[in-house]
């Protein structure tokens, strides 16, 4: 058969280890400090329907080169969390994360280094008092596109924020930013721009034609932030048949303040809702990534709810308020039976099963 013919071509290679992300600093290697992965590849060719199958199973990409953890030997156990977004509503604190961005666009601040917004509300809203305060919370999707230059009707806001949703591709400014987002944030000076190749397309089979904001096939996006006109941030998605699924973030450091990471999740919850709304089969889930119980600065992906975290054994769906006891008292947690969870760290596993090679 030839190999245009062929959906799926990938080149898998070894189990292995490698220098943990979350626990050690960025080019050191510490024993303590590792992961673990049960298989690994290099997809060539992959549909999303394949790989839909695969992070339903603890797959991740990052580019084209995929990865499964082993969860129980390595020094923090990733578990796949996903996000309904069809009942998730927003908490006081991430409605506020929102609507503070929404007043900066608007009208916004007196002190373009203030660290908090807050601290310039009150004197924008005295000098701009013929405006109306926009930031009443109404909806997740209002609110995400109240502050969206396309969106707005009188178009006369104070900044021009617009945010695109275009095929993943490579240019030499977001290759910019991702270095700059990599060396001031995390501290990693390694700069390789292989994580914009794009892999996935297929056509949504939308039940009448959707929005002009929603995208037309399945595949890898970049969604840009532009403010002014300048690039301040980027989130890499891949839209998939059943969900849209996170798969890194970037933004300059110069909005560090607006928690445009937290933003970006918002944003991605609406999405895969308008998608479900405008008539795309199976939509209505985000897959966050990995939950990280044990880092504690990846712990904030269970502040969306309601959210369920995969089981490492079954894949099967729990919700996450009931994992938490188990990660509390385990390293290794398995939730469709309990019993398998343990603290032990000798190296060996035991919970590879045929099903974790299967795509």
């Amino acid at each position: 058969m030839p190999l245009e013919d062929i959906d799926n071509i990938v080149i898998p290679s070894s189990s292995g280890a490698t220098t943990c992300g979350y626990c050690s600093p960025p080019g050191q290697r510490s024993e303590s400090a590792t992961s673990y992965h049960t298989a690994t590849l290099e997809a060539i060719r992959l549909t999303c329907a394949a790989y839909q199958d695969m992070i339903d199973r603890g797959w991740r990409r990052s580019g084209t080169y995929c990865y499964k953890p082993n969860l129980e030997v390595s020094c923090c156990p990733q578990y796949t969390i996903r996000l309904d977004a069809t009942a998730f509503k927003p908490s006081r604190s991430q409605r506020k994360l929102l609507n503070r961005w929404n007043r900066f666009v608007l009208l916004g601040e007196s002190d373009p280094n203030a660290m908090e917004v807050e601290q310039a509300t009150s004197a924008i809203t005295r000098k701009a008092n013929s405006k109306p305060n926009k930031s009443t919370f109404t909806s997740l999707a209002a609110s995400i596109h109240e502050s969206e230059f396309t969106f707005q009707a009188d178009k006369n806001p104070s900044h021009k924020f617009e945010v695109i949703l275009e095929p993943a591709s490579y240019t030499a400014k977001k290759f910019d930013l991702y270095k700059r987002y990599q060396a001031e944030i995390h501290n990693d000076k390694r700069n390789n721009p292989s994580g914009f190749k794009r892999f996935l397309t297929e056509p949504i089979p939308y039940t009448s034609p959707p929005p002009d904001h929603l995208p037309l096939n399945y595949g890898s996006y970049h969604q840009i932030y532009k403010l002014d006109g300048e690039l301040i941030a980027m989130g890499v998605i891949d839209i998939l048949p059943k969900c849209v699924s996170s798969v890194y973030f970037m933004y300059d450091k110069t909005w560090e303040r607006f928690s445009l990471g937290k933003l970006s999740a918002l944003r991605e919850a609406s999405l895969a809702n308008e998608m479900l709304e405008a008539g795309a089969p199976g939509m209505g889930k985000l897959y966050m990534g990995f939950y990280i119980y044990s880092c504690q600065k990846m712990r904030y992906k269970g502040d969306y709810a309601p959210s369920y975290l995969a089981d490492p054994e079954t894949y099967e769906w729990f919700p996450l308020e009931n994992c938490i006891p188990l990660l509390e008292k385990y390293k290794y947690a398995c939730f469709s039976n309990p019993i398998r969870s343990c603290n032990h760290d000798d190296g060996e596993s035991r919970c590879l099963f045929l099903s974790d090679y299967i795509i």
